[in-house]
């Protein structure tokens, strides 16, 4: 198969301060290059790394308020982050910064911390990172991944301080966490009620819920290529009846 990977914004990047830290001894158009293959990996990843306004988002988008558009093309890009959720021990401080809660500050400590003392073993080391208090903790813990880690809630969307309800449903199951994440028929017995209280409600509950059905779950749809067809390369190669796949890159 054949995948097509705009390279809209790759100039920018290898052209960036950022591109030159990562890569410091690899020519500008290389690092070009290399962008535009991890996009192909992980797009989000990697285009998080460039001004939003740089991958093109309309024909017309120097025709508006720039300040508002970057704005609001800022909260896009944060709401996407914070939805899919960051893996702790890999992200980059540009990802990391996206992430509700992070500064670009923080998410510097964060990674120097990182490269100190190796990976983080569960959410809770995040205390351990020199000016990350409680109310970054609070607002970031949530959307940080940790694969493989001393606690398996630690690789899902469930915010530490709902792991107490967690302990209930350990209690009320009698089985370790492990056999319940991913037990959709086992969750289903259960009713939320019994584990609401005046700080979690039914609807916090039943979250849980749908996020210990598929923990870890990448809420990004299948990755699917439009299909090049050989021998199609101009104008002149079309012939009538042809069904072409294709991608819409700009309306």
């Amino acid at each position: 198969d054949k995948g097509v990977v705009s390279e809209a914004g790759a100039s920018v990047y290898s052209a960036s301060e950022y591109a030159s830290q990562e890569m410091p001894d690899v020519d500008v158009s290389l690092r070009g290059a290399a962008s535009i293959a991890r996009r192909l990996q992980d797009p989000l990843a990697e285009l998080v790394k460039i001004d939003p306004k740089s991958i093109g988002v309309g024909q017309y988008q120097h025709d508006v308020n720039q300040s508002e558009l970057a704005r609001t093309l800022d909260t896009v890009v944060e709401d996407c982050v914070n939805s899919v959720g960051v893996d702790l021990n890999t992200a980059s401080v540009p990802l990391l910064s996206r992430v509700s809660g992070l500064s670009g500050t923080v998410a510097k400590a964060v990674v120097r911390w990182r490269e100190a003392h190796g990976a983080f073993a569960s959410r809770q080391d995040l205390m351990k990172v020199s000016g990350l208090g409680a109310k970054t903790f609070e607002q970031s813990a949530g959307f940080l991944r940790i694969r493989g880690g001393s606690n398996p809630l630690d690789m899902t969307g469930v915010h530490p301080e709902t792991y107490p309800v967690i302990e209930q449903i350990i209690a009320k199951t009698g089985k370790p966490v492990a056999e319940i994440m991913g037990r959709a028929d086992m969750l289903k017995t259960l009713r939320p009620e019994l584990f609401a209280n005046e700080k979690f409600g039914v609807i916090t509950v039943k979250d849980i819920f749908t996020e210990l059905e598929k923990p870890g779950r990448d809420p990004r749809p299948y990755f699917k290529v439009a299909r090049v067809n050989d021998g199609v390369d101009d104008i002149k190669d079309l012939k009538e009846g042809m069904v072409l796949e294709g991608t819409v890159s700009n309306v």
